[in-house]
């Protein structure tokens, strides 16, 4: 327990990132009112698509690069990353003038890649196999002094992280359900860690593609259980096909989380749909999870009358959107993005 971060922790990353991260808003979802005012459930989304890189990311990449002393900083830094933990690294570090090197997988979304590139970092592709693309940042984080920013498993990043939940409680002090996409586990740990500290009687629950489910068979299993990537593949929510969350994202999981729910892709798809129409927010397959979770697996999750989703992020490729917007009410489609 020691090892977890703390919430004095995660009010220093808020210090860091402050003026940089937005402070994103709880938007309301409901196309309708009255069921709020007739005491109903009522369903906030934390809009981190609003992020100046599209996605949560920004927060635990800044609150990490920015705690570097002045000579790492000068050697540059190094991730490994699918797409908008590599792009809010870029970003990070144009910010504060130094070089990035990103390792990104060829199955990387273009529109996260041309992002990376346009922030000025280097792009080095491999193999979409998690061995791949950590292995190659330790490589070059060996061979050139880079500092390597983890995209999850680091007490850093996840500090940064749980500004999210520092910021869902001050705003909502009444919030009884968060719900948080997983993927390698950073922000439902620095989440869990936050609301833990700040509202006890909250519940977290983790959501996540019941195609890419290690984070549900790791906690039914007591510790971090791998899937293959091809497996983790076959989900349209590519910022969320990690292969297996990180040990010490899982250790916040154990000791803070209460559960984790899946969706299918179909509801994945409808989310998206609705949460464009209804809550006019834009999310990438990952960010629209948590929303899913709410609207067709209610019964699964804890009851409350106060309900957080977070939409980790926005950055969908443009034919992807225009395919699920276009759709008829109900019919979600299938494929990958």
């Amino acid at each position: 327990m020691s090892d977890l971060v703390s919430l004095p922790e995660i009010e220093r990353a808020a210090e860091r990132i402050a003026g940089v991260a937005v402070r994103t808003p709880l938007v309301p979802f409901s196309r309708d009112p009255a069921p709020a005012a007739a005491g109903a459930p009522a369903l906030l989304v934390k809009a981190e698509s609003l992020q100046p890189v599209g996605a949560f990311k920004l927060r635990g990449a800044y609150s990490a690069i920015s705690s570097l002393d002045p000579e790492e900083r000068e050697r540059g830094v190094v991730t490994h990353s699918s797409g908008n933990h590599a792009q809010a690294v870029a970003y990070a570090a144009r910010a504060l003038g130094i070089r990035a090197v990103l390792v990104m997988p060829h199955t990387a979304p273009v529109v996260k890649v041309e992002a990376c590139v346009a922030l000025g970092a280097e792009v080095v592709h491999v193999e979409p196999t998690a061995e791949a693309r950590a292995e190659t940042a330790d490589k070059l984080a060996a061979a050139h002094g880079f500092a390597l920013i983890p995209p999850y498993d680091d007490a850093r990043v996840i500090a940064g992280q749980g500004t999210t939940g520092l910021e869902i409680v001050q705003d909502r002090p009444d919030v009884d359900v968060v719900l948080v996409p997983v993927s390698g586990g950073g922000l439902i740990a620095g989440v869990s860690a936050a609301v833990r500290a700040l509202r006890p009687e909250a519940r977290i629950v983790g959501v996540e593609p019941e195609l890419a489910a290690d984070a549900r068979d790791s906690m039914a299993a007591g510790r971090p259980v791998g899937w293959a990537a091809e497996e983790t593949g076959r989900t349209i929510a590519d910022a969320l096909r990690v292969q297996r969350i990180g040990d010490l994202p899982y250790a916040h999981m154990r000791a803070h989380v209460d559960g984790v729910v899946t969706v299918t892709e179909d509801e994945i798809r409808q989310a998206m749909r609705r949460l464009a129409r209804e809550a006019r927010l834009i999310a990438e397959p990952a960010g629209a999870v948590a929303t899913a979770a709410y609207l067709y697996h209610r019964a699964e999750l804890p009851e409350g009358r106060t309900y957080v989703s977070i939409l980790s992020g926005g950055n969908v490729d443009p034919a992807l959107l225009l395919d699920v917007l276009s759709r008829p009410r109900g019919e979600g489609g299938q494929g990958r993005g």
